[in-house]
């Protein structure tokens, strides 16, 4: 695999930020309220199996976790 430029990196930086809001936005309510217990179980779960994948890639340095972290933990928590 080709190793990624710095942009790539904060574009999936970036990515991740919108799977943290989106996880937490569905637990607090206020996305996908129209829709079944079921497809927001299903984009949560989605969304934390993405969060997974790419905190364990190899190439990040400094950046801040936390947030994804806490969106993991959450999301598996979760229970539409």
């Amino acid at each position: 695999m080709d190793e990624l430029t710095t942009e790539e990196i904060a574009q999936n930086y970036t990515a991740m930020g919108h799977s943290v809001d989106l996880i937490n936005a569905i637990i607090a309510g206020d996305a996908m309220a129209d829709d079944t217990a079921e497809d927001k179980q299903d984009c949560v779960d989605r969304n934390v199996e993405h969060l997974e994948i790419m905190v364990a890639k190899d190439y990040w340095t400094d950046e801040d976790m936390t947030a994804v972290n806490s969106a993991i933990t959450a999301g598996k928590a979760y229970s539409a």
